[in-house]
């Protein structure tokens, strides 16, 4: 069943906020996973459709919500998600053949797994630092994390613990960040920059 309310409260930096339902009654959660477009962002006083269910505590909440002019769709963004995945998966598969191979040192393979999962970690933290109210991760740690090889993990977080996974502001910065670390990786695979790196190496050891 739809209802319709008002967007009585909006806060989004953190993605959720309050509906008052145009019929009456106690003020409705709502997340921004609540809706199927993410492209455009719920504002203060907007007037939405969606439907009433529970969350894991038995609160109310609202899904499948619609801003004016807008259908309720999920697939897209399953299939964006489906594909991201793909992309970090296929992309560890070739680390770590590189290194199984002798191709590349065994130590980036490790690098990657380690910085991966610390930047899932950071993520499960931010967001329960959001529901908490607590001090969030800035935006620019989780990026760096992301350019410094952790972007798998990041993916992995999005996908599975819901998060970050819709703003388009900080998606769009986000694959910035997988493609030049992806292209680091890539020129160190090439002959040249496998060499500078274990010129590197060596010259730390000693």
């Amino acid at each position: 069943m739809k209802i319709k309310g008002k967007i009585s409260s909006w806060n989004d930096e953190k993605g959720f906020g309050f509906i008052t339902p145009d019929a009456g009654g106690k003020q409705v959660f709502i997340h921004i996973n609540a809706f199927g477009n993410r492209n455009r962002r719920p504002d203060i006083n907007q007037v939405i459709t969606y439907a009433l269910s529970k969350d894991k505590q038995g609160r109310p909440c609202a899904v499948k919500a619609t801003l004016p002019g807008e259908r309720f769709h999920k697939k897209t963004t399953r299939k964006r998600g489906s594909v991201s995945v793909f992309i970090a998966v296929f992309f560890l598969i070739i680390v770590g053949a590189s290194a199984i191979t002798s191709k590349m040192t065994f130590f980036i393979f490790a690098f990657y797994m380690a910085i991966s999962l610390l930047t899932f970690i950071m993520y499960a933290l931010d967001k329960s630092a959001a529901r908490k109210g607590r001090w969030r991760t800035r935006e620019s740690t989780l990026h760096l994390l992301s350019l410094a090889g952790g972007w798998p993990g990041a993916i992995a977080a999005q996908q599975k613990l819901r998060h970050k996974s819709e703003k388009e502001s900080f998606r769009l910065i986000f694959w910035v960040t997988v493609l030049l670390n992806s292209s680091a990786f890539f020129w160190l695979f090439a002959a040249n920059g496998t060499a500078t790196l274990k010129s590197l190496m060596d010259s730390v050891r000693f």
